[in-house]
């Protein structure tokens, strides 16, 4: 399919590097750019919900027009110059307001921008707002008391996933070129998953981050890139990527994170093997269907060449997510501990966030170490399975997308949850051992509900995951293949 640089809807459906080779030979101005996705913002974004606190047309619109006088002084700020942007709202921002989804932040605006804002801003790209998130980031499912709820972009009775939801459902809808966001417990996967687009949680340390009360111990989360193929994430994370001083755990850049090297000889895929955890030797529920979906989509890997074969998870499955649990409510009793000393401002937090405050509170240290030895052992089991094979594999989450009206999965396939985050088990293990894991598309259900897969590679493999990803991509082509019919889009074009 051929596309017009000058038509409005088409330069919404580039791929974020076509855009930026739009732009830098000067076939599309980066005015032109920026009225395109405002439009398309205006016109969809009503109904999705997935962009917040819009910036002025008017100032967006001139701070293109900077960039265009830059551009004609034969000037460029980077890869991103004159992209219209939207930060993940759990992210400061100097000058626009930053909620975290909360009440309590709904007037609060920065002085100052994050390290990755500032990056994403370095290399060009022109903040027009946020994308909408859960209240604090809790939970897989995106709403709060301040923008309300962002529906799934194939079906709007559904969540979308989260906590980076509205940047998922903004990619999917092309109302964004890329989208940045971070990740816990599958906050990048999960909603990437329900969106049919791809998203990257990075090895611990690749993405450093900053404004950070706890360098040292804070290292299950972490902020990374999602777009609608590889070469675009690949482009955002290596502008994401790179030590800073402040966070000593940073890993330095390296030369080979990026888009120019993910092409990869095809006899090469015959010597990959990759192991499928299913469903943790039936550990985890699943709703009916979605291993079904997801071992089909590995038999497109094994088209590639690559060796897949079922593997068991060698590992105390309960004692996994325990440690997941306790480390993760320990990281939120500092945190919310001057909010809970004021009654009136903890009345309101949501019952989630409150609880895993209190689970937290609760612990003691002898259970806070024994979370941390069962986390050491896992990572030891991982290194005994990547003996074994390149890459591991596991849905991005354990149902499709649920009811809009739901906050979360009380009960799956026959198991009540005893958790507002146990439906989402399978991510967990990824989290605690630091590894890269790339969500891409698994296909639709009957239903026509989206499903991701996760691809596991090796600590610090993170060009290498990315590589496999770009293999099935071309080989698939899910995104252009199921556009959402909220998109009013046909196809998506290669250019």
């Amino acid at each position: 399919m051929t596309t017009d640089p000058k038509n409005a809807n088409d330069l919404c459906q580039l791929d974020a590097l076509a855009l930026s080779a739009t732009i830098h030979r000067r076939e599309a101005s980066c005015r032109e750019v920026m009225q395109a996705f405002l439009d398309r913002i205006a016109r969809l974004n009503p109904q999705a919900n997935a962009i917040v606190s819009m910036r002025d047309d008017a100032d967006l619109l001139a701070q293109a027009d900077a960039c265009d006088a830059l551009l004609a002084r034969g000037e460029s700020l980077g890869w991103m110059h004159g992209f219209p942007h939207a930060v993940k709202d759990l992210e400061q921002t100097a000058g626009i307001v930053t909620t975290w989804g909360s009440p309590l932040y709904r007037h609060h605006v920065p002085q100052a921008d994050s390290l990755m804002v500032s990056r994403i801003k370095a290399a060009g790209a022109i903040i027009i707002g946020k994308t909408n998130v859960p209240e604090w980031g809790m939970g897989s499912h995106t709403f709060n008391p301040v923008f309300g709820v962002t529906p799934n972009a194939y079906d709007p009775s559904r969540t979308c996933g989260g906590s980076s939801g509205g940047a998922a459902v903004g990619l999917a809808l092309r109302m964004l070129p890329v989208a940045d966001g971070s990740d816990f417990g599958g906050s990048l996967r999960n909603p990437a998953g329900w969106s049919n687009v791809f998203g990257m949680r990075p090895s611990r340390g690749r993405v450093p981050k900053w404004p950070a009360d706890d360098v040292f111990f804070a290292q299950l989360s972490t902020e990374g890139p999602m777009a609608r193929n590889i070469p675009d994430l690949a482009a955002l994370l290596a502008t994401q990527a790179g030590a800073d001083p402040r966070q000593p755990l940073s890993l330095p850049k390296e030369a080979d994170i990026g888009p120019d090297r993910l092409a990869r000889d095809a006899d090469h895929w015959r010597t990959v093997k990759i192991g499928w955890l299913g469903d943790y030797d039936g550990h985890l529920a699943m709703e009916p269907g979605v291993v079904a979906l997801c071992e089909r989509a590995l038999q497109d890997f094994s088209g590639l060449g690559c060796h897949v074969e079922a593997t068991p998870l060698g590992f105390d499955a309960e004692s996994l997510w325990r440690s997941f649990c306790a480390l993760r409510s320990l990281s939120n009793v500092g945190r919310f501990e001057p909010i809970h000393a004021d009654a009136a401002r903890w009345a309101q937090v949501k019952p989630e966030t409150q609880w895993e405050f209190e689970q937290g509170r609760a612990m003691s240290t002898s259970e806070v170490q024994r979370a941390t030895v069962v986390r050491t052992a896992w990572y030891q089991r991982v290194l005994a399975l990547f003996e074994r094979y390149d890459f591991l594999a596991l849905p991005t989450a354990q149902c499709f997308p649920f009811d809009l009206t739901q906050r979360w999965p009380a009960e799956l396939n026959g198991r009540a949850m005893d958790s507002y985050h146990r439906w989402m088990e399978v991510v967990a293990g990824v989290t605690l051992a630091g590894l890269p894991a790339l969500s891409v598309p698994a296909g639709f259900d009957a239903r026509g509900l989206p499903m991701g897969l996760q691809l596991i590679g090796p600590p610090q493999a993170d060009q290498t995951v990315m590589q496999l990803g770009h293999a099935y991509d071309l080989a698939t082509q899910w995104v252009g293949r199921r556009v959402p019919a909220a998109a009013g889009l046909a196809t998506a074009p290669n250019a």
